[in-house]
């Protein structure tokens, strides 16, 4: 099973997490009219185990999320809907907005 690249974003208040399955960084995604590239400025950061991807997006005030795995583990946690899922190609990706009042 591999790893998890993790890049965490705090700015006034939140905090923002970008997360990948290692083996996408530097992949371009490609659909119909659609185009997504995995970069490392995006979502280059530093490499975490299943445990600590989940406790970011726990943590989180927004998540943006790339890979069949990460993905699959935050469904399996129930985080995230399995409707909010977009797939480009064969890969999964899921946005999660937690809104504070």
């Amino acid at each position: 099973m591999g790893r998890f690249l993790a890049r965490t974003i705090r700015w006034e208040g939140t905090m923002l997490v970008n997360i990948c399955d290692e083996e996408l960084l530097g992949e371009t995604l490609k659909e119909d009219n659609m185009e997504m590239h995995i970069s490392k400025e995006y979502f280059g950061g530093e490499p975490v185990d299943e445990d600590k991807a989940l406790y970011l997006v726990r943590s989180c005030t927004m998540a943006n999320l790339a890979g069949e795995r990460i993905v699959s583990k935050v469904l399996e946690a129930k985080l995230a809907s399995e409707l909010a899922v977009k797939r480009v190609g064969q890969v999964s990706l899921l946005m999660i907005y937690k809104f504070q009042g």
